[in-house]
């Protein structure tokens, strides 16, 4: 008798939406663009968010900019730099390839990459700001274009969740070559986005080799990560990282499609917990050497609580950049 459809978690109810919603996730980078939000700007110019003051260089600096205040205080001419406040511009890499339709605990590795998806939204819009995505679907990127509002981010929902799952390109074969994969989509991200803003990955990264091996999306990650702001969610299912003995058992391949009959023994689940657990390890190491922060979240956990703490200690850090970043000079 086959297992009743599983339903999926919901994306962010309101308990989880009021809870995310006291929280930000901080953007110390600074942003590029021409309309004024609440985010420094990488040029000077008007803004609600004035620069620390420095000493008034004669010839060089404008008198109108003098800041009195300061200045009274030390006996010193000081001016005060005025940097433009700009919108926020977040593009998400959304990894919707067959491994991630799979889960064992009450939701699959998709509903938890589209619920954290909805989060990064909820956590970084302010005013002026846009979102938008690209989506790695059956072996091709595909763009979702940036937008604002209430409104693009429930047709973007909508659109996520209307895309097919598994790939019926492959009929139990080798994936076609040409086919893009995580690599390739990051490149593309990297390549087809150059305004500065925040970059968010979200995948299981179950390409990377557990041995040692050279990493294949580790370049176009750092490349991604010289410009912008990034941040990296790994999606898991606990599955994934140790099988129950239950003897023989029919494994398949969600990438390709192949299967295979493999008898549960201890000395397997050994082998088999030793391999994941040297996976994970290399995910988190390439990502270190890339100095991309990085967050997991699994199918078993409450994902948003996951979430929330990861915010809080990011705030931590943002906070402790910004004590020790010098002033930009002129």
């Amino acid at each position: 008798m086959p297992a009743p459809p599983r339903r999926p978690a919901p994306l962010l109810d309101p308990r989880a939406h009021e809870a995310l919603g006291r929280l930000d996730l901080r953007i110390v980078r600074r942003m590029e663009g021409l309309l004024h939000g609440e985010h420094l700007g990488l040029r000077q110019g008007p803004g609600s968010e004035p620069a620390e003051a420095r000493r008034y260089l004669p010839g060089e600096d404008d008198v109108r900019h003098m800041d009195w205040a300061v200045t009274a205080r030390t006996t010193v001419p000081h001016v005060r730099d005025q940097v433009a406040d700009r919108e926020l511009e977040t593009w998400t890499l959304l990894d919707l390839s067959p491994s991630m339709d799979f889960g064992t605990a009450g939701c699959e590795k998709r509903d938890v990459a589209v619920g954290a998806l909805a989060a990064v939204t909820v956590l970084t819009q302010k005013v002026g700001d846009r979102f938008g995505a690209y989506f790695l679907h059956r072996g091709r990127v595909r763009r979702w274009p940036a937008r604002s509002g209430r409104s693009a981010l429930t047709t973007l929902m909508a659109t996520v969740a209307a895309a097919p799952r598994g790939d019926a390109e492959l009929g139990g074969a080798r994936p076609a070559a040409g086919r893009a994969d995580l690599a390739a989509a990051v490149e593309e991200l990297a390549r087809s986005q150059t305004r500065r803003g925040l970059r968010v990955v979200v995948s299981d990264f179950l390409d990377t080799p557990p041995d040692g091996a050279p990493v294949p999306w580790e370049r176009p990650m750092r490349r991604l990560a010289a410009r912008h702001q990034v941040l990296a969610v790994e999606v898991l299912d606990p599955r994934e990282l140790d099988v129950p003995d239950v003897g023989w058992a029919e494994l398949a391949d969600p990438e390709t499609g192949r299967a295979r009959a493999v008898k549960i023994t201890p000395a397997v689940r050994e082998r088999y917990r030793g391999a994941a657990r040297a996976q994970r390890e290399a995910v988190a190491a390439a990502l270190r050497r890339t100095g991309v922060p990085h967050v997991v979240l699994r199918t078993d956990r409450d994902w948003v609580v996951d979430m929330a703490r990861f915010v809080v200690s990011q705030r931590t850090t943002a906070h402790r950049l910004a004590r020790h970043t010098p002033a930009r000079p002129r």
